[in-house]
């Protein structure tokens, strides 16, 4: 699949604009635009918006690391928000942290358009294979 055929295969991602620089199962990179519809009262970047950043990125990395005919699903997240967001694009860093037979872990990094770290995400994803074995 293409980066924007990932992207469009999750209809929650696509609405919020995110796009794939690069994706495979070494590391996947993503970008969220700024956009004021994704804000809180004060208007800094929604930290739900980041989340889902990161667990779109992360997804992305596991599933092309996964064999032929599994499918992925996250089964625990955890994020340290560090720093606010306001007016600037959000870029997604996933890299694999363990790859297994029945879960993988993946590290995304979240910075802003200055490069300055403003999120880090650790999520473990299940291997899941079809009854029949993968294909």
């Amino acid at each position: 699949m293409t980066p924007d055929e990932l992207i469009a295969a999750m209809p929650f991602a696509a609405g919020l604009r995110i796009r794939l620089e690069t994706a495979s199962a070494a590391e996947t990179v993503a970008v969220l635009p700024w956009s004021d519809a994704n804000t809180t009262l004060a208007g800094l970047l929604h930290g739900g918006a980041l989340m889902t950043l990161a667990d779109t990125t992360g997804a992305v990395c596991a599933y092309l690391g996964l064999p032929q005919g599994a499918r992925t699903a996250t089964t625990q997240s955890g994020t340290h928000l560090l720093r606010a967001v306001s007016g600037s694009d959000v870029r997604a860093t996933a890299r694999p942290v363990h790859s297994g037979r029945t879960q993988i872990v993946v590290q995304t990094d979240l910075t802003d358009d200055r490069g300055r770290l403003v999120a880090r995400t650790t999520q473990t994803q299940a291997v899941l294979i079809s009854p029949d074995g993968p294909r």
